[in-house]
Protein backbone atom coordinates (compact mmCIF):
# COMPACT_ATOMS: atom_id res chain seq x y z
CA UNK A 1 0.00 0.00 0.00
CA UNK A 2 1.50 3.09 -1.04
CA UNK A 3 2.23 5.54 2.14
CA UNK A 4 -0.59 7.90 0.75
CA UNK A 5 -2.98 5.28 1.64
CA UNK A 6 -1.83 4.21 4.79
CA UNK A 7 -4.22 4.31 7.72
CA UNK A 8 -2.90 4.56 11.01
CA UNK A 9 -4.94 3.34 13.77
CA UNK A 10 -5.42 6.38 16.32
CA UNK A 11 -4.87 4.16 19.35
CA UNK A 12 -1.69 2.89 18.67
CA UNK A 13 -0.16 4.53 16.10
CA UNK A 14 0.00 1.26 14.13
CA UNK A 15 -0.77 0.75 10.47
CA UNK A 16 -3.68 -1.39 9.31
CA UNK A 17 -2.63 -4.05 7.01
CA UNK A 18 -5.65 -3.62 4.80
CA UNK A 19 -7.59 -6.61 5.46
CA UNK A 20 -10.71 -6.38 6.97
CA UNK A 21 -13.02 -9.79 8.21
CA UNK A 22 -16.58 -8.48 9.16
CA UNK A 23 -15.61 -5.47 10.41
CA UNK A 24 -12.55 -6.68 12.48
CA UNK A 25 -9.31 -4.91 10.73
CA UNK A 26 -5.72 -6.24 11.27
CA UNK A 27 -3.03 -4.08 12.31
CA UNK A 28 0.61 -4.46 11.34
CA UNK A 29 2.09 -5.23 14.57
CA UNK A 30 5.80 -5.65 14.49
CA UNK A 31 7.08 -8.70 16.37
CA UNK A 32 9.12 -8.09 19.62
CA UNK A 33 12.96 -7.45 19.41
CA UNK A 34 13.34 -10.11 21.66
CA UNK A 35 11.55 -12.39 19.61
CA UNK A 36 13.43 -11.81 16.74
CA UNK A 37 16.83 -11.98 17.99
CA UNK A 38 16.26 -15.61 19.48
CA UNK A 39 14.86 -16.42 15.88
CA UNK A 40 18.02 -15.44 14.27
CA UNK A 41 19.59 -17.18 17.07
CA UNK A 42 18.03 -20.39 16.35
CA UNK A 43 18.70 -20.33 12.48
CA UNK A 44 22.18 -19.25 12.85
CA UNK A 45 22.68 -22.22 15.60
CA UNK A 46 20.78 -24.49 13.11
CA UNK A 47 23.23 -23.92 10.83
CA UNK A 48 26.27 -24.43 12.67
CA UNK A 49 24.74 -27.96 13.54
CA UNK A 50 23.95 -28.87 9.99
CA UNK A 51 28.27 -28.26 9.38
CA UNK A 52 29.17 -30.24 12.45
CA UNK A 53 26.73 -32.94 12.83
CA UNK A 54 24.85 -35.51 10.60
CA UNK A 55 22.09 -33.59 9.48
CA UNK A 56 20.64 -33.85 6.03
CA UNK A 57 19.58 -37.61 5.00
CA UNK A 58 20.54 -38.99 1.94
CA UNK A 59 19.45 -41.93 0.04
CA UNK A 60 21.38 -44.49 2.52
CA UNK A 61 23.07 -42.59 4.80
CA UNK A 62 23.27 -38.54 6.37
CA UNK A 63 25.56 -35.76 5.67
CA UNK A 64 28.19 -36.98 8.30
CA UNK A 65 29.32 -33.28 9.94
CA UNK A 66 32.93 -32.39 10.01
CA UNK A 67 33.20 -33.54 13.78
CA UNK A 68 32.43 -37.12 12.69
CA UNK A 69 30.59 -37.65 15.59
CA UNK A 70 27.22 -40.04 15.83
CA UNK A 71 25.45 -41.64 17.98
CA UNK A 72 26.44 -45.00 16.94
CA UNK A 73 30.16 -44.29 17.20
CA UNK A 74 28.86 -42.88 20.52
CA UNK A 75 27.58 -46.24 21.65
CA UNK A 76 30.47 -48.20 20.27
CA UNK A 77 32.30 -46.06 22.26
CA UNK A 78 30.70 -46.62 25.62
CA UNK A 79 30.78 -50.67 24.82
CA UNK A 80 34.28 -50.29 24.20
CA UNK A 81 34.79 -48.59 28.07
CA UNK A 82 32.79 -51.44 29.46
CA UNK A 83 34.24 -54.20 27.86
CA UNK A 84 37.83 -53.11 28.90
CA UNK A 85 36.00 -52.39 32.52
CA UNK A 86 34.81 -55.64 32.79
CA UNK A 87 37.43 -57.27 31.25
CA UNK A 88 39.35 -58.69 34.01
CA UNK A 89 36.35 -59.98 35.65
CA UNK A 90 34.89 -61.56 32.88
CA UNK A 91 38.83 -63.35 32.18
CA UNK A 92 38.57 -64.74 35.68
CA UNK A 93 35.60 -65.83 35.38
CA UNK A 94 36.50 -67.49 31.92
CA UNK A 95 39.68 -68.99 33.51
CA UNK A 96 38.26 -70.40 36.61
CA UNK A 97 36.44 -74.26 36.96
CA UNK A 98 32.76 -73.28 37.55
CA UNK A 99 33.12 -75.34 40.67
CA UNK A 100 35.59 -73.16 41.64
CA UNK A 101 33.79 -70.10 41.48
CA UNK A 102 31.77 -70.28 44.91
CA UNK A 103 35.35 -70.22 46.71
CA UNK A 104 36.15 -66.43 45.14
CA UNK A 105 32.86 -64.26 47.06
CA UNK A 106 33.99 -61.40 44.47
CA UNK A 107 33.89 -63.87 41.36
CA UNK A 108 30.71 -65.36 42.73
CA UNK A 109 28.64 -62.02 42.97
CA UNK A 110 30.09 -60.65 39.38
CA UNK A 111 28.81 -64.06 38.07
CA UNK A 112 25.74 -63.99 39.51
CA UNK A 113 25.16 -60.42 39.01
CA UNK A 114 26.09 -60.80 35.12
CA UNK A 115 23.94 -64.03 34.97
CA UNK A 116 21.10 -62.42 36.41
CA UNK A 117 21.39 -59.75 33.93
CA UNK A 118 21.92 -62.22 30.89
CA UNK A 119 18.64 -63.95 32.30
CA UNK A 120 16.45 -61.13 32.10
CA UNK A 121 17.26 -60.89 28.32
CA UNK A 122 17.09 -64.39 27.23
CA UNK A 123 15.52 -66.41 29.98
CA UNK A 124 12.20 -64.66 31.55
CA UNK A 125 10.04 -65.07 28.26
CA UNK A 126 9.80 -68.41 29.28
CA UNK A 127 10.85 -68.96 32.35
CA UNK A 128 9.77 -65.56 34.31
CA UNK A 129 11.04 -62.62 35.80
CA UNK A 130 11.46 -64.49 39.01
CA UNK A 131 12.09 -67.62 37.39
CA UNK A 132 8.95 -69.77 39.05
CA UNK A 133 8.20 -71.23 35.06
CA UNK A 134 4.84 -72.21 34.54
CA UNK A 135 2.99 -74.76 32.17
CA UNK A 136 5.83 -76.23 30.28
CA UNK A 137 8.43 -74.17 31.76
CA UNK A 138 10.12 -75.34 34.65
CA UNK A 139 10.14 -73.23 37.98
CA UNK A 140 14.22 -72.93 38.55
CA UNK A 141 13.61 -72.02 42.10
CA UNK A 142 12.86 -75.28 43.43
CA UNK A 143 15.00 -78.89 43.44
CA UNK A 144 13.29 -80.75 41.16
CA UNK A 145 15.32 -81.21 38.22
CA UNK A 146 14.73 -83.26 34.96
CA UNK A 147 18.63 -83.68 33.93
CA UNK A 148 20.74 -82.36 37.13
CA UNK A 149 20.36 -79.42 39.44
CA UNK A 150 24.58 -79.34 39.70
CA UNK A 151 26.56 -76.98 38.10
CA UNK A 152 28.09 -79.03 35.48
CA UNK A 153 24.10 -80.75 34.70
CA UNK A 154 23.40 -76.85 34.70
CA UNK A 155 25.60 -75.73 32.01
CA UNK A 156 25.42 -78.92 30.08
CA UNK A 157 21.84 -77.62 29.32
CA UNK A 158 22.23 -74.06 28.85
CA UNK A 159 24.69 -74.86 26.08
CA UNK A 160 23.02 -77.58 24.37
CA UNK A 161 19.92 -76.75 25.28
CA UNK A 162 16.49 -79.65 25.05
CA UNK A 163 15.80 -81.13 21.85
CA UNK A 164 17.08 -78.41 20.58
CA UNK A 165 17.22 -79.40 16.19
CA UNK A 166 21.05 -79.71 14.69
CA UNK A 167 22.46 -79.95 17.90
CA UNK A 168 23.99 -83.71 18.30
CA UNK A 169 24.52 -82.88 22.11
CA UNK A 170 21.04 -82.02 23.26
CA UNK A 171 19.48 -82.83 25.95
CA UNK A 172 16.77 -85.39 24.52
CA UNK A 173 14.17 -88.02 26.09
CA UNK A 174 11.05 -88.98 23.86
CA UNK A 175 7.85 -90.47 25.68
CA UNK A 176 5.54 -92.46 23.53
CA UNK A 177 2.12 -91.02 22.60
CA UNK A 178 0.21 -93.77 24.21
CA UNK A 179 -3.18 -92.76 23.00
CA UNK A 180 -2.66 -91.57 19.95
CA UNK A 181 0.31 -94.60 18.81
CA UNK A 182 -2.61 -96.71 20.05
CA UNK A 183 -0.43 -98.50 22.44
CA UNK A 184 -3.06 -97.89 24.92
CA UNK A 185 -6.46 -97.62 24.82
CA UNK A 186 -8.68 -94.91 26.78
CA UNK A 187 -9.65 -96.75 29.71
CA UNK A 188 -6.39 -97.87 30.02
CA UNK A 189 -4.94 -94.26 30.05
CA UNK A 190 -7.73 -93.55 33.13
CA UNK A 191 -6.18 -96.85 34.97
CA UNK A 192 -2.37 -95.90 34.58
CA UNK A 193 -3.17 -91.78 35.83
CA UNK A 194 -5.21 -93.39 38.90
CA UNK A 195 -1.83 -95.11 39.29
CA UNK A 196 0.25 -91.77 39.00
CA UNK A 197 -2.11 -90.18 41.44
CA UNK A 198 -1.31 -92.81 44.05
CA UNK A 199 2.30 -92.14 43.76
CA UNK A 200 2.26 -88.79 44.14
CA UNK A 201 -0.50 -89.39 47.35
CA UNK A 202 -3.05 -87.27 45.42
CA UNK A 203 -5.33 -90.28 45.65
CA UNK A 204 -6.09 -93.31 47.46
CA UNK A 205 -5.38 -96.89 46.09
CA UNK A 206 -8.42 -98.39 44.05
CA UNK A 207 -8.96 -100.96 41.43
CA UNK A 208 -8.28 -98.11 39.15
CA UNK A 209 -4.93 -98.03 40.15
CA UNK A 210 -4.07 -101.47 40.86
CA UNK A 211 -4.55 -102.09 37.01
CA UNK A 212 -2.81 -99.28 36.48
CA UNK A 213 0.10 -100.32 38.09
CA UNK A 214 0.82 -103.51 35.71
CA UNK A 215 0.16 -101.06 32.98
CA UNK A 216 2.81 -98.78 34.49
CA UNK A 217 5.35 -101.79 35.11
CA UNK A 218 4.49 -102.78 31.52
CA UNK A 219 5.01 -99.20 29.35
CA UNK A 220 6.56 -96.27 32.05
CA UNK A 221 9.05 -98.37 34.40
CA UNK A 222 11.83 -98.51 31.81
CA UNK A 223 12.12 -94.92 32.19
CA UNK A 224 10.40 -93.94 35.64
CA UNK A 225 11.58 -96.52 37.65
CA UNK A 226 9.09 -99.19 39.32
CA UNK A 227 9.15 -96.79 42.33
CA UNK A 228 8.14 -93.34 39.68
CA UNK A 229 11.29 -91.28 41.07
CA UNK A 230 12.29 -90.73 37.38
CA UNK A 231 15.77 -91.41 35.91
CA UNK A 232 17.96 -88.30 34.95
CA UNK A 233 19.78 -90.23 32.37
CA UNK A 234 16.53 -89.77 30.08
CA UNK A 235 14.64 -86.90 31.46
CA UNK A 236 12.23 -88.93 32.85
CA UNK A 237 10.81 -86.67 36.07
CA UNK A 238 9.60 -88.05 38.98
CA UNK A 239 6.37 -88.95 39.55
CA UNK A 240 6.12 -88.99 43.42
CA UNK A 241 7.26 -85.49 44.62
CA UNK A 242 4.08 -83.71 43.51
CA UNK A 243 5.80 -81.06 41.60
CA UNK A 244 4.30 -81.44 37.67
CA UNK A 245 5.81 -79.70 34.50
CA UNK A 246 2.31 -79.59 32.68
CA UNK A 247 0.01 -80.52 35.64
CA UNK A 248 -0.85 -83.47 37.72
CA UNK A 249 -4.90 -83.36 37.48
CA UNK A 250 -6.31 -86.20 35.87
CA UNK A 251 -7.00 -83.78 32.43
CA UNK A 252 -3.46 -82.66 32.25
CA UNK A 253 -2.09 -86.25 33.06
CA UNK A 254 -4.32 -88.26 30.37
CA UNK A 255 -3.39 -85.68 28.05
CA UNK A 256 0.70 -86.17 28.68
CA UNK A 257 -0.02 -90.11 28.53
CA UNK A 258 -2.03 -89.98 25.59
CA UNK A 259 -0.02 -87.74 23.57
CA UNK A 260 3.28 -86.83 25.15
CA UNK A 261 4.99 -83.68 25.65
CA UNK A 262 8.04 -82.36 23.51
CA UNK A 263 9.43 -79.25 25.13
CA UNK A 264 12.25 -77.64 23.39
CA UNK A 265 14.37 -75.46 24.44
CA UNK A 266 17.23 -73.28 22.70
CA UNK A 267 21.10 -74.44 22.47
CA UNK A 268 22.31 -71.27 23.70
CA UNK A 269 25.51 -71.94 22.61
CA UNK A 270 25.08 -70.51 19.22
CA UNK A 271 23.40 -67.20 20.58
CA UNK A 272 25.99 -66.67 24.12
CA UNK A 273 29.25 -66.83 24.72
CA UNK A 274 30.96 -69.19 27.18
CA UNK A 275 31.20 -67.04 29.84
CA UNK A 276 27.61 -65.66 29.58
CA UNK A 277 26.59 -69.09 29.57
CA UNK A 278 28.60 -70.20 32.65
CA UNK A 279 27.52 -66.85 34.55
CA UNK A 280 23.58 -67.79 34.15
CA UNK A 281 24.57 -71.39 34.87
CA UNK A 282 25.70 -69.82 38.42
CA UNK A 283 23.13 -67.45 38.74
CA UNK A 284 20.66 -70.20 38.07
CA UNK A 285 21.88 -73.03 40.35
CA UNK A 286 22.11 -70.22 43.72
CA UNK A 287 18.62 -69.43 43.02
CA UNK A 288 17.39 -72.29 45.74
CA UNK A 289 17.54 -75.44 44.10
CA UNK A 290 20.75 -76.28 43.24
CA UNK A 291 22.92 -79.08 44.13
CA UNK A 292 26.40 -79.63 45.16
CA UNK A 293 27.13 -82.31 43.50
CA UNK A 294 24.76 -84.58 40.75
CA UNK A 295 22.15 -86.73 42.42
CA UNK A 296 21.96 -90.58 41.09
CA UNK A 297 20.61 -90.98 37.79
CA UNK A 298 18.03 -93.21 39.12
CA UNK A 299 15.96 -92.11 41.80
CA UNK A 300 16.53 -88.96 44.25
CA UNK A 301 17.42 -89.23 47.60
CA UNK A 302 13.78 -90.75 49.47
CA UNK A 303 13.67 -88.12 52.09
CA UNK A 304 14.19 -85.83 49.89
CA UNK A 305 10.67 -86.47 48.20
CA UNK A 306 8.25 -83.96 49.78
CA UNK A 307 4.82 -83.74 48.35
CA UNK A 308 4.01 -79.75 47.12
Amino acid sequence: MADSQKRIDSATGTDFVGHEWDGIEELDTPMPRWWLYILYATVVLALIYVVLYPAIPLADRATPGTLGWSSLGELAAEQRADAKRKGPTLAAIAATPIDRIAANPALLRAAQEGGRAAFKVNCVQCHGAGAAGGAGYPNLNDDDWLWGGDLAAIEQTLIHGIRHPGDDATRASQMPAFGRDGILTAAQIADVVAHVRTLSRQEGASAASARGKGLFAANCAVCHGDDGMGNRTVGAPNLTDGIWLYGGDRAALSQTIAKARYGIMPAWNTRLDPVTIKMLAVYVHTLGGGERAPAPALQQVANNVQPR
